[in-house]
């Protein structure tokens, strides 16, 4: 069943989960590589438009998307979107302390009452892109806060609040 894999991916200020995508990124890569950007996202668009609904007025943020995570997947420099407000990445395969960092920041997001784009990355070439070598690992707003462990939630609550005070994030 692999063919039916769900991936999360951001399309514009949401993340959302697309299934076949990395299927069909592996099919494309010998052949489409070379090809444009917007030939890219028709043929990502008309092939997964088949199993995911798409809005009609979110084909472009789909689009955009699609050729990120296809650039990205070849290892082909890309243009990320910059984050609005704060953005939480936390880096692991899936192994019960990523777990655990996933629960607990958004248990802390939760009782600070403060909104954030969170993401756990799972995909191993896409962990490795950030140089990290340990698991599980914490970004916020792209700097490294933690690595190896799971710190406290106090501690990651601190932290999410000074982030949010550098942008000017209130809670709310």
């Amino acid at each position: 069943m692999a063919e039916r894999e769900a991936t999360q991916i951001k399309v514009g200020k949401f993340v959302v989960s697309i299934i076949g995508i990395r299927r069909l990124i592996g099919e494309m890569a010998s052949t489409h590589a070379d090809l444009s950007d917007e030939e890219v996202r028709s043929v990502m668009l008309e092939r997964l438009g088949r199993d995911n609904y798409i809005p009609g007025g979110a084909k472009e943020d789909y689009g955009k998307a699609f050729v990120r995570e296809f650039r990205k997947s070849l290892g082909q420099p890309v243009q990320e979107d910059a984050p609005e407000g704060l953005d939480i990445k936390v880096l692991g395969a899936g192994c019960n302390q990523c777990h655990d960092l996933s629960r607990i920041i958004m248990d802390a997001l939760t009782e600070l009452n403060i909104s954030a784009g969170f993401e756990h990355v799972t995909d191993m070439r896409e962990i490795a892109r950030y140089g990290i070598m340990g698991s599980p690992a914490l970004l916020i707003n792209g700097k490294v806060v933690a690595v190896g462990s799971v710190p406290p939630k106090n501690r990651i609550k601190n932290w999410i609040l000074e982030a949010a005070e550098a942008l000017g994030v209130r809670q709310k």
